[in-house]
Order: structure tokens, then sequence, then C-alpha cells
């Protein structure tokens, strides 16, 4: 009973059932009435006939012609004296006995009322028919006329069997017509709701048959000019959304968007890489719980607070690194002043903050240090020439000198010629199957005597050979300003360990020490060019400066990227980070 044609026949057959079975019954009383009725008036005509007959004849003249006419009529014929005499009685035609007959008879006669005309009454399945006649104008006596009602019993259920035929035929007759008019109505309604109820599902492209030109055709050409509309106006939210999406995706700066309730709804591509964040640490999280950083909680809240555009350079830290950002943040107002949300659009100015950084500091950096291997050989040659030559352990030992500052100053100006062509957009690696282990077992063998003069113990944890594409010239670079930074800042005695390991997605190499280490506030600056962390002793070991620079500028033409681990007095872990897709 779901379906809209199973309740229409339902209520259609309800109905029609309840209208034949009224009818039935009215139809059946009417006839019976009328049949009735019918009988009534023969039977006192044919009483009123009889009482005649008596009034003209003698009874003992006419007592054959009453036994005929009681055989004729079906009847029994009993006639009575004014005294309540039998006269005459044509004898029994139904299952009562004569005394029973008698004493009915009698009965029905002293319950009515003399002056009644004529009396009809049913007893035992009998129609009983009272009539009197009389004489000279005088009351002679009653004509009783008693009929079976059997023929009543019969026709009454001759006349119900055809009602009840005529109504089931009409009955069958109005239901296939009904079913032909639900089929020709209801069909149509039925697949227009089926297509309604796919649109409301979103698939627009279902659609309705139209075969008519009635109102069931109408209605099916209007529901598919709504799905062809839906379909449209889809396409084209669809083409909107996706242009938003790619556009929010690709954007060069970082977005994130923060509902009224200060829950994060969007993420773009931009903002995960340059943050190195997962979106489900903070997609439908509180912007207090998702950002790390205070400083940005302080801009978002400024924003709910006083719901105006609000325009701020931030500096934060990540990972190992110290950006730049210039962020602009605004709150979204829909509708009837609707408070929306906040939408903040991050902008790296990291490298033009470096340019800036770096036209400032590269003149005053660059002469710094070219200054004291300058100033050392100037001074050393002018005394030289004041006289100093002529003591050959004075020229000796003033010639070392300049020599070792020029080999400073020689390392110093190619560290910035590296630097630079590695910076350089046409740079490009030499890649090749290289042997990390090997590689490392190599610059063991290199680096153990300056590690025996430190009294330190160098060591490498390799527990199998592991192959990495890249530039094998390029590589060792990085890992011999690890490993010589590692010995130069270690004290005597201390321990320098190479290790690596091959995880699920990537290779990691660690170069630990047990040196000075590094203040954590520091640590983001350690990849700047000239930046030292002990300028004493990074001077006076030779150091330029730009060896970790160099090194960071190589491990991300690898695709790869750097963590730096370390605890002053402790000593310091480097590790370098290489994805598992270059491997060889």
């Amino acid at each position: 009973m779901s379906s809209p044609r199973s309740r229409l026949l339902f209520a259609l057959v309800s109905l029609i059932v309840t209208v034949l079975i009224c009818l039935g019954l009215l139809l059946g009383q009417l006839f019976k009435d009328f049949y009735l009725e019918a009988m009534n008036k023969r039977v006192e005509k044919e009483a009123e006939m009889i009482a005649l007959l008596l009034e003209r004849q003698n009874i003992d003249v006419v007592r054959s012609q009453m036994t005929d006419m009681s055989e004729t009529l079906a009847s029994r014929i009993t006639v009575l004296d004014n005294q309540e005499r039998t006269l005459l009685d044509t004898g029994r035609l139904a299952n009562i006995s004569d005394r029973a007959h008698e004493q009915i008879v009698r009965d029905i006669l002293h319950s009515k009322k003399k002056n009644h005309p004529s009396i009809i009454e049913e007893k035992q399945d009998v129609y009983y028919y009272i009539v009197p006649f009389s004489k000279n104008g005088k009351n002679a006596g009653y004509v009783i006329l008693s009929s079976p009602v059997n023929s009543l019993k019969k026709i009454n259920q001759q006349i119900w069997g055809v009602l009840i035929s005529s109504l089931g035929t009409a009955l069958i007759v109005i239901i296939f017509l009904g079913l032909k008019i639900a089929d020709h109505y209801m069909k149509p309604i039925e697949a227009a709701t089926t297509v309604a109820f796919e649109l409301a599902r979103g698939n627009y492209k279902a659609r309705v048959y139209e075969t008519r030109s009635d109102e069931t055709g109408m209605l099916s050409q209007s529901i598919n000019i709504l799905a062809r509309n839906l379909q449209e106006m889809n396409k084209i939210q669809e083409m909107q959304t996706d242009r938003l999406h790619t556009l929010i995706e690709n954007v060069g700066s970082g977005l994130i968007l923060i509902d009224s309730r200060g829950y994060i709804n969007l993420v773009n591509r931009s903002y995960k890489e340059i943050f190195h964040i997962r979106p489900v640490d903070y997609l439908h999280r509180l912007y207090t719980e998702a950002f790390s950083h205070q400083e940005i909680i302080e801009l978002v809240n400024e924003i709910f607070m006083k719901e105006t555009k609000v325009r701020k350079q931030l500096v934060l830290t990540i990972d190992i690194e110290r950006k730049h950002f210039e962020v602009y943040g605004a709150p979204i107002i829909g509708t009837n002043d609707e408070w929306k949300g906040i939408v903040l659009v991050f902008h790296d100015i990291t490298e033009l903050k470096k340019l800036e950084q770096m036209r400032k500091d590269f003149v005053a950096n660059v002469s710094h240090e070219l200054k004291t291997p300058i100033t050392s050989i100037k001074g050393f040659a002018e005394t030289l020439l004041d006289g100093a030559m002529k003591d050959e352990r004075a020229l000796e030992h003033f010639l070392s000198i300049i020599l070792n500052e020029s080999e400073r100053l020689q390392s110093l100006v190619q560290d910035l010629l590296d630097l630079s062509k590695i910076e350089q957009q046409g740079f490009q690696l030499q890649l090749e199957k290289v042997n990390m282990t090997q590689l490392l077992e190599e610059l063991m063998i290199m680096f153990r005597g300056k590690a025996q003069e430190k009294e330190i113990d160098l060591r490498l944890h390799a527990a199998k050979q592991i192959y990495l594409t890249g530039d094998g010239d390029r590589l060792k670079q990085i890992f011999i300003n690890l490993i010589t930074n590692a010995l130069t800042y270690t004290q005597k005695a201390g321990r320098v360990e190479a290790s690596i390991e091959e995880q699920n997605d990537e290779v990691l190499v660690h170069i630990s020490d047990t040196g000075i280490g590094i203040e954590e506030q520091e640590i983001p600056r350690i990849f700047e060019r000239f930046y030292r962390v002990d300028k004493a002793r990074s001077r006076n070991s030779g150091g330029t400066g730009l060896g970790l620079a160099i090194v960071k500028h190589l491990v991300e033409a690898h695709h790869g990227y750097m963590t730096v681990k370390s605890k002053v007095g402790h000593g310091t872990t480097f590790t370098v980070h290489f994805p598992k897709n270059h491997l060889g």
C-alpha cells in the first residue's frame, strides 16, 4: 500500500464495495417490501372473493369449489361462523396440526379489535389472512386464508441472488475500469514522483517520458524542464566550485577559513606545504588547539573581538627555520550582517626579507670576513719589508701565517662561488646511483686522522648497504661539512657518530656529536650565511660561516630536508631526510 496507485485503488474499491453493499441492502429490502405488498393484495383479493362467494351461496353448495380453490391458490381455506365455529376447512398445507391451526386462528381473532376489517398475521412460517363476511347485512363469520411462507423465502433468495450477481459483476467491471483509469493517470504521476525523488537525491540526469498532451503530459514536461534547469545550474555550480577550489589550492599564499564558532573549515595546499602540517591536525578543530604559534592565535582573537581587517608581519619558527609572513585577516560578513567566520592569508615574504637583509649584510659580512686575512697578510708583508725577512726564523713564521691566511681567503671565496652556483636557477645535479653506506665509510677514513689528533671517537653505524639516487660529489660535500663541524665543536675525548637508517618512506642520515651544543633559539639561524654559534672558535678553525648554508641548499636540491636536535653542553644531532622515492 505504499505506492499512490495502490492507495488510490484501495480507496476506490473500498468506496465502491461500501456503496454496492448499501445499495444491495436497500434494493433487497425494497424488493422484499414490494413482493410482500403484492402478495398481501393478492391474498386480500382472494379472501374477499371467497367471502363474496359465501355471501351469495350457501356453504354446503360451494364446499367442493372451496377445495378446488384451496388447491389452486396453494392456501388453506377455513370458514368460521360468527360464533367462531368451524364451518369449512380444506385441510392443512404446512406442518401445523389442525388443533394448532384452530388455536392460532382464535388467538389472532381475540387479539385484534372487532372493528378491524381484515387481519394479516405471520405465525410459524405461515401467513394468516382473516376477512369477515356477512349475509343479509349481518356478520355471518370469517374467512381465513393461510399460506406457507416457503414461496416468500424462495422469492427472497432469488432477489438476493440476482442482486449479488449483478452487483458483483458491476464491482468487477468498476474495478477493471478503475485499474485502466489508474494506469492512465497514475503511471505518469508515479514516474514523475520517482524522478522527483532522484532530483532530490542529486541525480539531475533523471527524466520522465513525455507521451501525452493532457495534464499528466504537462506535469512530465514541467518535471523535465525542472530537471534540465537543475542540471544546468549544477554544472555551473560545479564549474564555479572547481574554479574556486583550483584557485584556492594553487594560490601561492597559505589560506585558512575559520567559521563563526572558531573551527577551521579549510586549509589550502600552500599552507600545508609552508607549515609542514597534515590536514587532519587542523580541519574541524578549534583554532586555539590547531595553531602552534601564539602569534597567529592572538591575531585571530583580535579579529574576533574587533571584527575588522588586520594586517601584520609575523616571524614564525617552522621546524629549524625562521620565516617571515605578511598575514592578512578579515571577517567574513554575509547578508543581513550575518557573521560567517574569518579568512586568513599568509604571504611568505621570507625570501624578500632575506634578500633585503642580504643587501644590508653582504657587504658588511664579506668585508668583515675578508678584512682579517687581508689585514694579516698586509701586516706581515710590511713587517717583512721592514727588515724582518733577514731573520730566517721570523721569515718562515710570517710566510706560513701569510699562506694560512691566503688559504682561508681562498676557501672563503670558493664557498661564496659554490653557494652562488647552487642558488642559480640553472643548477643541476649529476644524478647517479650512490652507495650511501660506502660513501660514509670513505668519509670516516678521511676524517680518522683529524679525529685521532683530538682523541675523538669517530664511528659509523650502518646495518646494511643503502643506495640513493643523487649527486655523489654533492652528497659527499654535505656530509664533509657536517662531520667537519661535529669534529670542530667537539671537545677532546668526545664522540662523533654517523648512522644511516631506512624507514617506510624516507632514508635518514644522522650526524651526532657530544660537543658544545646549540641554544634552542639559535637553531633556526644556523643555516644563515656567515652566522656562527661560537664565532671565536669557528673563525680560529678556519670556518667561513657558509658551510651549513651550502649543506641546506644541497639537501633541498635532493628533495630532502634537515632537522636539528641539540642541548647545550651535551651535543648536537643533525638528521638529513631523503625521500624514499629517490631510492635506487
